[in-house]
């Protein structure tokens, strides 16, 4: 069920930094402070909600151009994490993501376009468990640059979207007695990003 919002996490993720890039020229996306989170609506009365916890990508831009930024994201299908070791083995399953055919979750992104102040429409191609479709991202930031206690120089963003597992060729399901369906299609996913250069 939590299989379709790892396709969107891949894309948000790095489409999170992308603005702020004015100020270098590649940024590396820190997999210990970003995370992607999706949830999927489960015997149509609750959510559940799981992450990917490895994510690694770049992002890189011509100075302040926002036409100019490019973003690479990677997601390790295998690191889905529900919190339910029995859920996480079946969303690895052939039945789902099919990790062990399909990897990995990729992101690039193709165009970004401003959407009020601080927020950004990020378009780019998903893939996932096998299929690429285009994707929009709505990302709010970034944030200010910073400095670290390490003197390591770092941006911050966040991004969502809503995908359609199947799409992606995730069709898996059981119908309800009572009608309806185990799991739902639109997975809703929230990336928070943070960058350093």
């Amino acid at each position: 069920m939590m299989q379709r919002a790892r396709l969107g996490l891949i894309i948000a993720i790095a489409l999170l930094a992308l603005p702020v890039l004015s100020q270098a020229s590649t940024w590396q996306i820190d997999p210990a402070h970003t995370s992607v989170q999706f949830s999927a609506r489960h015997l149509m009365i609750s959510n559940v909600r799981g992450e990917f916890t490895k994510v690694s990508g770049t992002i890189a831009s011509d100075g302040d151009d926002p036409g100019s930024v490019k973003i690479d994201a990677v997601i390790d299908a295998a690191s889905i994490d529900t919190r339910v070791a029995m859920r996480d083995g079946h969303l690895r399953s052939p039945e789902f993501l099919d990790v062990e055919k399909y990897p990995t979750i990729t992101f690039k992104s193709k165009k970004l376009e401003p959407n009020g102040k601080g927020k950004w429409k990020l378009t780019g191609d998903l893939t996932l468990h096998g299929v690429t479709r285009e994707v929009v991202l709505d990302v709010e930031g970034p944030t200010a640059i910073i400095k670290d206690p390490m003197g390591k120089t770092r941006v911050g963003a966040s991004a969502s979207a809503t995908i359609s597992r199947k799409d992606f060729g995730l069709t898996w399901n059981r119908a309800l007695e009572a009608g309806g369906v185990m799991v739902g299609d639109e997975i809703p996913i929230v990336i928070d990003v943070e960058a350093v250069q």
